[in-house]
């Protein structure tokens, strides 16, 4: 190998294997997240304003994390003080309004840590799609982005649709609320700004984002009533509650090329109302999700 073509090749290398340390960290990570995390409830964005050129690829990896804030925080604490009491759960249908509110919570609001994983492309003339798995759950959307004139900022309206399950559970969820049974379906409306410096080194984004989602929770009890002289039955306990949000997001992206990292925070107030065991209830209140990933472009 000529010195010329060693002085050509050796930096090339060197920054081929930063990246693929990087990928590699990526994935662990990823991997690592899917295993241990616990499956939260939140659904961050995590992608700024402007759209991928037609036929680029983003790939993102990272965690989230959901937290229930005031009176959702309360009415999950209360739940679990009523299982901590050692009185028989879920009780007799339409008894326990209290717990009732938690279980909602536990199973909408769903407070927790959660991994996240998704992928983007760009469509071309302004549209792009994107597909996420968040451990609770998977959402689709597209999104058509116009840029503000000679300004630099970037405008983006999305609409995405989200399949709700939750394949497996670790502790500090509540008895009787069989949260690997639940499913349900949703939908969002984000509506970003965004600003992104030259070269793309730097991406900002800020905006509103609102939607439902419908969650169905059907198990058996453990503990069959009688429906007759010498006659047990399992009964069936079922939660079945809709969630309405709206809020603000923003977003900051940093990084070199094809390699960002990216940190977004979300605020909703959040409505959930529905029923559990037979017993009707409410619960509003905020909530936050922090959330970050690592970017990687194709």
């Amino acid at each position: 190998m000529t010195t010329t073509t060693a002085a050509w090749w050796r930096p090339r290398a060197a920054t081929a294997v930063v990246v693929a340390v990087r990928v590699a960290t990526a994935a662990g990570a990823g991997a690592l997240l899917l295993t241990l995390a616990a499956c939260g409830g939140g659904s961050p964005l995590l992608h700024p304003a402007r759209v991928l050129p037609g036929g680029d690829v983003r790939a993102s990896a990272g965690f989230s994390s959901n937290l229930a804030l005031g009176s959702q925080a309360d009415a999950l604490r209360d739940a679990r003080a009523v299982a901590a009491s050692g009185q028989p759960l879920p009780g007799n249908p339409g008894t326990n309004p209290t717990y009732a509110r938690g279980a909602l919570v536990a199973a909408s609001i769903a407070p927790g840590i959660t991994p996240f994983v998704a992928a983007r492309v760009g469509i071309g003339h302004g549209y792009e799609g994107g597909l996420a798995y968040t451990g609770r759950g998977a959402r689709v959307d597209a999104r058509r982005a116009i840029e503000l004139g000679d300004s630099g900022l970037t405008l983006s309206l999305g609409l995405g649709g989200s399949a709700a399950f939750y394949g497996r559970t670790q502790g500090g969820t509540l008895p009787a609320v069989e949260l690997s049974s639940l499913r349900g379906y949703g939908a969002d409306a984000p509506v970003l700004v965004g600003w992104e410096s030259d070269a793309g080194l730097y991406k900002a984004w800020l905006g509103a984002r609102g939607g439902f989602e419908h969650a169905v929770i059907e198990t058996l009890t453990s503990e069959p009533r009688s429906t007759g002289p010498g006659t047990l039955v399992p009964t069936p306990v079922r939660l079945e509650g809709d969630r309405f949000y709206a809020g603000g997001v923003f977003g900051f992206a940093a990084g070199f090329r094809h390699v960002h990292v990216a940190m977004e925070i979300s605020v909703a107030y959040q409505t959930v109302t529905g029923t559990y065991n037979g017993t009707s209830a409410t619960v509003s209140g905020l909530t936050a999700t922090p959330a970050t990933a690592l970017w990687f472009g194709f």
